[in-house]
C-alpha cells in the first residue's frame, strides 16, 4: 500500500487515516513524495520523523499497489499503479486558487486534476466529509462523483476524540486560569500572517499576560515557503513576548482543543474549532478572491464578529453568538465519528480483504509544547486604591511604560535588571556540584538592593510560593503570600511575581511597610487574591534560592 504526497499538509491528512490499517500485518505501509509542489520541502523529514519507509518517486512508478491513497489530486499521479482513494487535505473545500487549475473551482474539487485524461489510474473512491461536497463533485465532474463517498473527516474525529484531554493540554501549555486566544493563519497571499503580520505583536501588547495566553497556528505549506528560522524570526516579538507557536502536525489541533477563543482568517482551521466547540470565533479575513461563496467557511465569517484594531479584541469576543460556528461547521463534516469506520469500510472492500476484527479507534492528540520563550521582564500598570492594588502586566517594550518596571533576576537582560524598580528571584534548580554556594532568601533581597540602585524593591519567590522582600530604607524583611482563590470547584492561584507588583506599588505611595503587617487586595482581570504581607520569620528569611 503506498502513501503518496505531494506536500506536508497532504501527508498529514494520510497519517490521521492511517488507524484504519492499525495491527493488520497483511497491509505494507509505503510512502512516496510526488513531485511538483512549492511546499514538498518537509514531507519528506516528516516520514521520517514517524519512521515511515520511503519509495523515490522513480521507484513507486515503476510498481503496483493494492492501494494508493492522496490527499491531493494534484501532480502526475496518472504514473502509480493501482487503485486509488483521494481524501481531502482541508475542511469544507472553501478555497480557490487563482492562476491555478480551472478558473473559480475549488481547490481540491478542481476537473483538472480530479480525472486523468488517460485514465490509467482512475480514482476508486472520493473519500468526502459531506453530502454537500459529493454535490459540488458532480458539478465539478459526473465521471468522479460516482465513486465519491461520505465517510466523514479523519483529523476531526481525532480532534473530538481528544477532547476530554483539554485540561491536560492547557497544563502542558501552561495556560492556567488564563483565557487562551489562538489566531489561525492559512497560506498565501490573503492570510493572516500576510494581510496582518503586526496583529500577533499587537495582541500581545494589549493583552495582560496575567490574563490572556496567545498561540498562533500557521498552515504547513507557509511554514514551507518561509522556513522555520524565518518564520520565527518574523514573529520575534510576539514570540519573546510568550506566544506559543503551534507544530504543524497533531500539535496545532491539541492547542485548538485546549483554547478558548479563535481569530482566524478564511483557512478551514476555525471549521474543526467550531465543529469541537461553541466558543468565540472572531474574522480578520479581508475580501478578496480566494473564498468560495457559499462554501462553510464563507457562511462562518459572514455570520461571526470582525476585528479591527488590536485594542477592540474583548469586545469582538463578546461579540460571538453561541451556536453561530456550529451551524458553519455541520455545513463542512457530517458523519461525525464515523469517519474511520466508514473508511475502513470502504478501503478494505477495494483491497477484498475482511477487516481485522479488533476496533482501530481514531489515535489521541498528543499534548502541545508550552512557549519556548517567556517574558520575564514587565511593564505594570498599577491602579491603587483604598483596599489593595489592580496589577496589569504587559511584557516589557512592547507597550506603553507602566508604573514600574519588574524585572526577573537571570533570566533577563542586565540592562533590564538595572532599570527595575522590582527585582526578584525565582528559584534555581539543584546544582549537582558537589560544593553548593547558595542565596539565602533574605540575603539575595539585600544583595540586590545593594548591587542595583534603581532598584526599590527586591524579592525572592520560593518553591513554596512564599516570597521574602526587602524594600529600600526599610530595615524589615517580609513574607508575602498570596491565598489562592476556590472557583466552581478549581483552586486558582496567580504568579507570585503579580502579587509583588502590588506589594511595591502599594508600598511606593505610602513609602512604607507596616511593621506588624497588613492584608490587601491584589486584582487582576475580573479577580481578587488576597495578599498578605507580614514580618518574615528567621526560618523564612534563611531559605536558599
Amino acid at each position: 500500500m503506498l502513501f503518496a504526497a505531494r506536500s506536508a499538509v497532504a501527508l498529514y491528512r494520510l497519517l490521521d487515516a492511517l488507524p484504519v490499517f492499525t495491527g493488520d500485518e497483511r497491509i505494507t505501509r509505503l510512502f512516496t513524495l510526488v513531485p511538483g509542489s512549492d511546499f514538498g520541502v518537509d514531507a519528506l523529514s516528516v516520514i521520517d520523523d514517524v519512521g515511515g519507509r520511503t519509495l523515490p518517486w522513480d521507484e513507486a512508478c515503476r510498481r503496483t499497489f493494492d492501494l494508493v491513497l492522496t490527499a491531493s489530486p494534484k501532480g502526475e499521479l496518472s504514473l502509480l499503479r493501482g487503485q486509488h482513494v483521494l481524501l481531502p487535505h482541508g475542511a469544507g473545500f472553501n478555497k480557490s486558487i487563482p492562476g491555478e487549475g480551472s478558473a473559480d473551482s475549488a481547490s481540491g474539487l478542481d476537473p483538472e486534476y480530479l480525472m486523468s485524461s488517460d485514465d490509467e489510474a482512475p480514482t476508486a473512491l472520493y473519500a468526502l466529509a459531506h453530502p454537500d461536497q459529493v454535490a459540488r463533485l458532480a458539478a465539478a465532474s459526473p465521471r468522479a462523483a460516482a465513486s465519491a463517498k461520505v465517510i466523514g473527516d479523519p483529523t476531526l474525529e481525532r480532534i473530538l476524540a481528544s477532547r476530554s484531554l483539554r485540561d491536560r493540554y492547557r497544563t502542558a501549555l501552561g495556560t492556567g486560569s488564563r483565557t487562551l486566544i489562538v489566531l489561525a493563519s492559512t497560506w498565501g497571499p490573503e492570510c493572516l500572517l500576510r494581510q496582518r503580520p503586526a496583529l500577533p505583536a499587537e495582541l500581545a501588547a494589549q493583552l495582560p499576560c496575567d490574563e490572556y495566553q496567545l498561540a498562533l497556528i500557521v498552515h504547513p505549506n507557509e511554514r514551507s515557503l518561509l522556513g522555520r528560522y524565518e518564520l520565527t524570526e518574523r514573529l520575534s516579538p510576539a514570540l519573546d513576548a510568550g506566544m506559543v507557536l503551534a507544530g504543524p502536525y497533531e500539535e496545532w489541533a491539541s492547542v485548538l482543543i485546549a483554547a478558548d477563543a479563535l481569530i482566524t482568517d478564511h483557512g478551514s482551521t476555525a471549521l474543526y474549532f467550531s465543529a469541537a466547540s461553541d466558543r468565540p470565533v472572531v474574522n480578520v479575513h479581508r475580501a478578496g478572491v480566494e473564498l468560495i461563496p457559499g462554501s462553510p467557511m464563507d457562511v462562518l465569517l459572514g455570520e461571526i464578529p470582525e476585528l479591527g484594531p488590536a485594542e477592540a479584541v474583548r469586545d469582538a469576543l463578546r461579540a460571538y453568538r453561541p451556536g453561530t460556528g456550529g451551524a458553519a461547521a455541520r455545513a463542512g463534516f457530517a458523519a461525525q465519528g464515523e469517519s474511520l469506520s466508514r473508511l475502513r469500510t470502504e478501503v478494505y472492500a477495494l483491497l477484498g480483504l475482511a477487516p481485522p476484527a479488533h476496533h482501530a479507534p481514531p489515535r489521541l492528540l498528543p499534548s502541545p509544547t508550552a512557549a519556548t520563550r517567556t517574558p520575564a521582564a514587565f511593564d505594570v500598570h498599577a491602579a491603587i486604591s483604598e483596599d489593595g492594588v489592580r496589577v496589569d502586566r504587559r511584557p516589557a517594550g512592547i507597550g506603553p511604560p507602566g508604573h514600574h518596571l519588574a524585572v526577573e533576576y537571570g533570566a533577563a537582560s542586565e540592562q533590564l535588571v538595572r532599570s527595575a524598580g522590582l527585582l526578584y528571584c525565582r528559584p534555581l534548580p539543584p546544582s549537582p556540584a558537589t560544593g553548593e554556594l547558595a542565596w539565602t532568601a533574605a540575603g539575595w533581597a539585600r544583595h540586590a538592593l545593594s548591587e542595583y540602585a534603581g532598584c526599590r524593591s527586591a524579592a525572592a519567590i520560593l518553591t513554596s510560593g512564599l516570597c521574602v522582600l526587602k524594600v529600600r530604607g526599610d530595615e524589615g524583611t517580609y513574607a508575602v503570600l498570596v491565598r489562592p482563590r476556590s472557583e466552581d470547584g478549581r483552586i486558582v492561584r496567580i504568579d507570585p511575581a503579580a502579587a509583588l507588583s502590588a506589594v511595591h506599588a502599594w508600598s511606593s505611595a505610602h513609602r512604607c511597610l507596616p511593621g506588624d503587617g497588613l492584608g490587601l487586595d491584589c486584582v487582576i482581570g475580573d479577580r481578587t487574591f488576597r495578599v498578605l504581607v507580614r514580618p518574615a520569620t528567621d526560618e523564612e528569611a534563611g531559605r536558599t534560592v
